[in-house]
């Protein structure tokens, strides 16, 4: 698996995971009948602290994990890592982002037809969110199908 690869899954790890929380915990509120602006003002900030921490972690810990792996493997105390990005990481990169500003400009798009619809604004901001979080799933999940299709 490239550097990149690594980035990516451990990127999509870490979404899917706060995405499953995040549903969970919603969930949990609207059971409760706690689904108010206190909790879920609390809940977003739980959640962007979640995805910027975890993922900074979780990413210098698989490439600690990777680097001591290829030591162990090879032998050599200075392994060659190919972090470099070529027009090819950049092409699939630039495709991701696009299918995940396109996911997420429709969750938006769903958002706003709910508030017009008679929503309250609470519910248009947590669908906001949610389509944040699946669009960076499906644009993480696209850029590793491009990667093993060797596009």
């Amino acid at each position: 698996m490239s550097y990149h690869e690594k980035n990516i899954t451990v990127s999509l790890a870490t979404f899917s995971l706060i995405l499953g929380y995040f549903l969970l915990r919603i969930f949990q509120l609207s059971q409760s009948e706690r689904f108010d602006t206190d909790h879920v003002f609390r809940l977003w900030g739980i959640i962007i602290v979640l995805a910027i921490v975890a993922t900074i972690v979780l990413t210098i810990l698989t490439h600690i994990g990777s680097t001591i792996f290829e030591v162990i493997k090879t032998g050599d105390e200075n392994p060659k890592i190919d972090d470099l990005k070529d027009e090819r990481d950049e092409l699939i990169d630039l495709k991701g982002t696009r299918i995940t500003y396109t996911f997420h400009s429709l969750g938006v798009f769903v958002a706003m037809l709910a508030f017009v619809f008679g929503q309250p604004t609470l519910v248009m901001f947590t669908l906001l969110i949610l389509s944040g979080l699946f669009a960076q799933i499906v644009g993480d999940i696209s850029r590793l199908a491009l990667y093993r299709r060797g596009f």
